[in-house]
């Protein structure tokens, strides 16, 4: 298939324009990134978002993957002389892999198959006079005994008929109308049915399951992949029902096109054996894979979306943080990082059991928040949490009483990943001095400071906001993953001057490689002053600076727009547009109402052709010179702030609290309210005026701050249950 076949394809399948498909891929193919397609080339693509360019991204790989294993399948059958033009036709416009893994199926190598040994006995012309259904006459044993032959292993008439069956049997697997219309049975029709395995004795997470059954059109993602872990670990067993005798009919209709042949029972049987020894065990390892991909497919979305709203929670800018990694036996570990997240000091503290060292814990913190003028505590949400800031609560609420206007907050960080940071080699570059567990909470503070930052250090699959993310497709989970990274890295912009390389190794066109060379320039050189400076580094071409320098950001750069989101390309226009306007586009910050007024309701149009560009690029040209620096997280929600704690004990059912949000699955929210345990806010409590939620996302996000109203307590299994109010 010619490129242009595919291009109308995917058209087609994604209601595009085949020219914009066009234009597309063309850009993928010299290598341009999807942010940089979304945000600098509006004109060129019709306005595509990331969204849809990722879409057509897939959706042309998926054509490509489509078209090599076409390509596969006709060189085979070729090989083995037997493609008829038809055949051909069929396979060339297939448009999906299933169908045409069933037009391959009849010319698969594979292992000698019973139907195989029994054609090699001559039983293939009997075979085809059952297959065929002529002949409506006469004795059917009559036609059998022609092929009773000793020398050939066919001793009798009944095993005359078995290999002729076993032949027949494989005909009806082939056909691609029967496997169809069982494919459409078994989505549609069955029922997935899981049991306990009786070995196990012990209590485990899969109780729900011990004896459950549910329609296959009902089932919800993470059921099946509940139930799949299950079976992996040998708890339960799965299976999939269906009514059989329905079904055989069904097989019946399709094959069986003359009820007068005398070799109709005979169809019957080959149809039956078909079905259970063949079709069956092929369909429900299908069906099974299918529903295994869709929950895959859910799971990994709602990791994405969980994982793009932890990285783009607000900074706390400016601030002094301690971080406070909890531990029992082994000791809490402070660290201090101040308002760059450089490292200041650390030391380790007892507060909790074994030794319950409170007043030394309370001397050691006081004298680093004294020493660095600490604004914030960020306590990990692990092992010892709670103890630790019932710890740090009582410690604040003593010192508000001789610093009471002092403002100084504690707040609970997801500390997941932060183990696997502090053993990794970023960490061991950063903080070669220090121990694993030191580095720990180093990442702790920092991901306060800059959440963005900090996370994009740690393999996304490691950061804990995802359900089931070890039991998914590893390949499609890190490829989804590192989208929401790219995206998110990108459209916030780095700030050349402060970024780290993993960090700078996510903006659009930039290398692991060249991230490292930026940052040892910055060492050796000092601070960017522009971003033309940029070209200065080993493996930087024109093209790489073209994908990366509109997402560089110089706060000190001696030409203001390096600070934009307005790219070098556009300079130009953005000074003829000041000029136009009499904008000073040297002060550009003080000059903010000024600008506001003077590009507020401007006729884009007519402007956009007097500067020379597209509207789209004016636009984000006016919105950056409106807003120059902006952070898009700067708008969001900051983290919820703490100086007491409560008990499980001090909680009420009615008793309403603010809470943050720290994970969102398919059946609801997961909220921090204060207290050692999470509450749950589930989906049916999620709406507070009787609509039915479908997706908690459409709701809730990690990270947002709420209010919920306590509607269940169970002190004795830890467990709260909220409603949003």
């Amino acid at each position: 298939m010619t490129n242009t076949n595919i291009f109308e394809r995917v058209s087609k399948d994604l209601n595009v324009s085949n020219k914009q498909i066009t234009i597309v891929s063309g850009f993928l193919e010299e290598g341009a990134t999807i942010p940089f397609l979304a945000r600098y080339r509006k004109e060129a693509t019709g306005g595509l978002d990331e969204e849809q360019l990722r879409e057509i991204r897939d959706a042309l790989e998926f054509q490509k993957t489509l078209e090599a294993r076409k390509e596969t399948i006709l060189k085979s059958i070729k090989e083995q002389e037997k493609l008829t033009p038809e055949l051909e036709e069929q396979i060339i416009n297939c448009t999906d892999l299933t169908t045409l893994e069933d037009l391959y199926l009849p010319y698969k190598q594979k292992r000698k198959t019973r139907g195989d040994k029994a054609k090699e006995k001559g039983l293939e012309p009997l075979a085809e006079l059952i297959w065929k259904q002529e002949i409506t006459s006469g004795e059917p044993d009559k036609y059998a005994q022609k092929y009773v032959d000793p020398e050939k292993e066919v001793l009798t008439i009944e095993e005359a008929w078995a290999g002729a069956s076993d032949i027949v049997a494989e005909w009806i697997n082939e056909s691609i109308e029967v496997r169809e219309k069982l494919r459409d049975i078994f989505m549609n029709h069955s029922t997935v049915v899981t049991k306990k395995n009786p070995t196990v004795k012990d209590r485990t997470n899969f109780e729900d399951y011990y004896e459950f059954s549910c329609k296959t059109t009902r089932l919800k993602p993470y059921q099946i992949l509940a139930f799949n872990r299950g079976e992996r670990e040998n708890v339960l067993f799965v299976n999939i029902e269906l009514w059989e005798e329905r079904t055989l009919e069904n097989i019946d209709d399709i094959v069986i096109k003359n009820d007068m042949s005398i070799f109709t029972e005979n169809l019957q049987d080959a149809v039956e054996d078909a079905y259970k020894r063949l079709l069956f065990p092929s369909l429900e390892r299908e069906l099974r894979n299918a529903l295994t991909d869709k929950a895959d497919a859910h799971a990994i979305e709602t990791f994405a979306t969980n994982l793009g709203n932890l990285l783009m929670q607000p900074p706390f800018q400016h601030k002094v943080i301690m971080g406070i990694d909890p531990a029992f036996r082994t000791g809490c570990k402070v660290a201090v990082v101040d308002e760059t997240g450089k490292y200041l000091d650390g030391t380790t503290i007892y507060p909790t059991a074994p030794r319950n060292d409170v007043p030394g814990s309370e001397a050691a913190i006081e004298k680093l928040i004294n020493k660095y003028n600490v604004n914030l505590i960020a306590i990990g949400n692990g092992t010892a949490s709670r103890e630790t800031e019932q710890f740090v609560a009582d410690y604040l609420q003593k010192r508000k009483e001789y610093k009471k206007d002092e403002e100084l907050n504690y707040l609970i960080v997801n500390e997941a990943g932060a183990s696997v940071y502090s053993a990794s080699k970023v960490a061991r570059e950063e903080f070669p001095d220090l121990d694993a567990a030191q580095r720990g909470n180093i990442s702790i503070a920092r991901r306060v400071l800059d959440p963005l930052a900090e996370l994009v250090k740690i393999d996304p699959k490691s950061i804990g906001v995802g359900l089931y993310q070890h039991d998914v497709n590893q390949t499609q989970l890190s490829s989804k993953l590192d989208d929401v990274v790219e995206s998110c890295v990108n459209e916030v912009g780095v700030n050349l001057n402060t970024a780290s390389a993993p960090l700078l190794s996510h903006i659009s066109g930039l290398s692991k490689r060249v991230a490292e060379n930026i940052v040892k320039f910055r060492e050796s050189q000092g601070a960017f002053q522009s971003r033309e400076q940029i070209r200065e580094i080993e493996g930087v071409g024109d093209f790489r600076f073209q994908q990366a320098a509109g997402f560089m950001r110089i706060p000190e750069a001696k030409n203001p727009l390096d600070n934009t989101a307005i790219h070098p390309e556009s300079y130009e226009a953005a000074e003829k547009l000041c000029n136009l306007f009499s904008i000073d586009i040297d002060n550009l910050s003080s000059a903010k109402k000024d600008i506001e007024v003077k590009l507020g309701n401007i006729n884009t149009r007519q402007v956009a052709e007097q500067i020379g560009v597209g509207e789209p690029t004016l636009e984000l040209i006016i919105e950056n010179l409106m807003k120059p620096g902006r952070d898009p997280r700067e708008e969001l929600q900051k983290p919820l702030l703490r100086t007491d704690v409560m008990k499980m004990e001090d909680l009420k059912e009615g008793q309403k609290l603010e809470g943050t949000v720290r994970n969102v699955v398919d059946f609801g929210a997961f909220v921090d309210i204060g207290v050692k345990q999470d509450g749950l806010l589930h989906i049916s409590n999620m709406s507070k005026n009787e609509r039915k939620i479908e997706d908690p996302h459409d709701v809730l996000g990690v990270g947002d701050i709420i209010t919920v109203e306590i509607i269940t307590l169970d002190l004795e299994r830890g467990r709260i249950g909220l409603n949003l109010v």
